[in-house]
């Protein structure tokens, strides 16, 4: 495999998938990326002395830095995590999503485009990484499916499903050969702490509330990162350009099952009775920390992916139960609290900390 160039390197799913990457082929990595809040090089220490590997920093949406780039490169693939992500934030300001998870991606496209016409290659394949958020909410049952209709229901949700329909655009009108995921929600190592996983961790080891929206019945099918990113390296090497693959761990919980799943892992890694802030606060156990607050706008209900397509045609599977990844979560987190430090300080906005997933 030729060089890859994996925008939005530097953040939590990008990062997993450049070490898988290097874990899995021999193929030179290229990072680009904005270093925004939630992007770190420190998350990519590990391959950052490789020769294989190269970081530039720089922005999806800007149309020059983005042709230079594969100008100076060449790539056989271009694989796109780069992206506004989090709801609460798309809420607040809309207009930064559109920039980069609409525009961003229409000029990546773009340089996609004009590379292969200056470069015709059979090998090349253009992948965006997306979310079951675009297809909105679920009742008691059901699944999304690759045919599922969109129906986006946040300014994010909405933001990533015109991407997705450009990506098919792209496919449709140009020949662009583009593949497309849609995952469900992803946790494990490197996950910025505004997101509920990381965040609840970080919390509860601090003695902080463990904010949970609503009344905590609110239904996502969570992945561990390392296996949403083996099943976005196989989609690369075997997809069909053209296809779409929906990603998803078959693990369906409450958000109230995962805090108090939460609470029972770092228990047994860290008992509350030898943590001296629970101490402090007078408390016994992580779980009386839990705490419900108002319901944000928009909060879908439920999703859960239907993964039989990539499992049939591409052999894919995960490989993490949700406890056995919960546990290998939390002992990441307890035993890397440098990158939290660096991750929280400056850039990290500590009054989000009331804020979940």
């Amino acid at each position: 495999m030729g060089p890859i160039v994996v925008t939005g390197g530097a953040g939590f799913i990008g990062a997993n998938f450049v070490r898988t990457a290097f874990a899995r082929t021999d193929a030179r990595v290229v990072v680009f990326d904005k270093l925004t809040y939630a992007g770190n090089v420190e998350s990519l220490a590990e391959v950052a002395a490789s020769p294989r590997y190269a970081f530039v920093q720089g922005d999806i949406a800007d149309r020059e830095a983005v042709r230079a780039l594969l100008r100076a490169e060449r790539p056989t693939a271009v694989v796109n995590f780069a992206a506004e992500t989090h709801v609460d934030r798309s809420i607040d300001d809309p207009a930064s999503f559109v920039r980069t998870n609409v525009t961003g991606a229409f000029e990546l496209l773009e340089a996609a485009r004009l590379h292969l016409r200056e470069h015709p290659s059979d090998a090349f394949r253009f992948l965006h990484v997306s979310t079951d958020e675009v297809y909105g909410t679920l009742g008691a049952t059901g699944a999304f499916s690759e045919s599922t209709p969109y129906a986006p229901n946040s300014p994010y949700a909405a933001s990533k499903a015109g991407a997705d329909h450009l990506v098919r655009a792209y496919h449709e009108t140009y020949k662009l050969p583009a593949l497309l995921t849609n995952c469900s929600n992803n946790y494990g190592p490197y996950q910025f702490p505004e997101k509920l996983i990381p965040l609840m961790i970080l919390n509860a080891v601090e003695g902080r509330k463990l904010p949970i929206y609503g009344d905590g019945g609110n239904v996502r099918d969570w992945l561990y990162v390392e296996d949403h990113c083996e099943g976005i390296l196989l989609t690369l090497q075997k997809g069909a350009p053209g296809a779409k693959y929906n990603i998803g761990g078959g693990n369906e919980r409450t958000n109230l099952q995962v805090v108090d799943a939460l609470c029972a892992s770092l228990e047994a890694e860290l008992p509350a009775a030898r943590n001296a802030a629970l101490a402090k606060a007078g408390l016994r156990s992580y779980a009386e920390l839990k705490s419900f607050v108002p319901d944000r706008p928009g909060h879908d209900r439920r999703y859960a992916i239907d993964a039989s397509k990539i499992r049939a045609e591409l052999g894919w599977s995960p490989r993490h139960a949700f406890e056995a990844g919960l546990r290998e979560t939390v002992r990441w987190y307890l035993a890397n609290k440098p990158w939290c430090e660096a991750v929280q300080s400056g850039k990290y906005r500590r009054e989000r900390l009331g804020l979940t997933s």
